[in-house]
Order: C-alpha cells, then sequence, then structure tokens
C-alpha cells in the first residue's frame, strides 16, 4: 500500500492505496467517481480522460501514485451549483451527445483546449479532441459544440 494526497474536482483526499492502482481505479473505485469510463485501457480511445495539473491524460495509463501531489478535474468537477460548465451545456445544444460513453473525455479536452486557447481555429479545435475516439457522432458535432462554448464562455 502507499499513501497519496490528491486533490481531486476542488477536494483533497489523503487515501491508501494498492501500488499497482491505476488513477482510473483510484477516481473510481475509491473516490466513487464513476464518470470517468474506461474503453481500450491502453490509451487509445480517450474516454478515460481527466484533465491533470492542467494537462489531459488518459488516466487509464497512469498510475495512481503518480497523481500524489496533483491537483485533477473529472467531469464530476465541472457542474457548479446545479450548473452546466459552458462546454457541457454546448455539448448537449449542438447534439453532440449520443451514448454519451466518450462524452465525459471529450467534453474535459474540450476544456482544457478553450482553457489554454479561447478562440483555437477549426483544426486546432480538431487537434485539441484528437486524443478522443467516438463511434456514434461525426465529429463535426463536437466542432459545432465547442464554437457555441466558445462563444457561451466569452459571454460570461
Amino acid at each position: 500500500m502507499v499513501d497519496i494526497s490528491i486533490t481531486v474536482n476542488d477536494k483533497l483526499y489523503k487515501i491508501s492505496i494498492n501500488e499497482n492502482m491505476r488513477l482510473i481505479d483510484v477516481l473510481r473505485d475509491e473516490l466513487g467517481l464513476i464518470g470517468t469510463k474506461e474503453g481500450c485501457g491502453e490509451g487509445e480511445c480517450g474516454a478515460c480522460t481527466v484533465i491533470m495539473d492542467g494537462e489531459i491524460v488518459n488516466s487509464c495509463l497512469v498510475m495512481g501514485f503518480q497523481a500524489d501531489g496533483s491537483s485533477i478535474v473529472t467531469i464530476e468537477g465541472l457542474e457548479r451549483e446545479g450548473d452546466l460548465h459552458p462546454v457541457q451545456r454546448a455539448y448537449i445544444e449542438a447534439g453532440a451527445v449520443q451514448c454519451g460513453f466518450c462524452i465525459p473525455g471529450m467534453v474535459l479536452s474540450t476544456k482544457a483546449l478553450l482553457d489554454k486557447n479561447p478562440n483555437p481555429s477549426d483544426e486546432e479545435i480538431r487537434e485539441g479532441i484528437s486524443g478522443n475516439l467516438c463511434r456514434c457522432t461525426g465529429y463535426n458535432k463536437m466542432l459545432e459544440a465547442t464554437k457555441k462554448a466558445m462563444e457561451y464562455i466569452k459571454g460570461e
């Protein structure tokens, strides 16, 4: 067992975990944050994407002990007092959500992109979400949702 201290969605957790636990398992099994999904388990699909210290990571590839001292944002951390984050709202309104399996990772990738570049080009948007695979929608809906989110964020 190894002791770690991580901040997840602005809440500090001090927990003991098995040394071979991945971050996705810590989030889902230890903290009960099941919005992070496991797709491939190999870092190829992006379903497990979270934001760690401001960068998107595949939580299936990060060992839990590697997150010690880190600040992590999961899909559960975007909603504030019952209000959806502008990216979440935009994804719904643009019809970019179908089965929902890839959406938490896709939304977090979009948020991370807009945090760094509030006015990305279409090519930069495509690059920003390129680590996330979706089998249900065409990626045009994600592009539209990102542009809608840009408008919402500018209006805040």
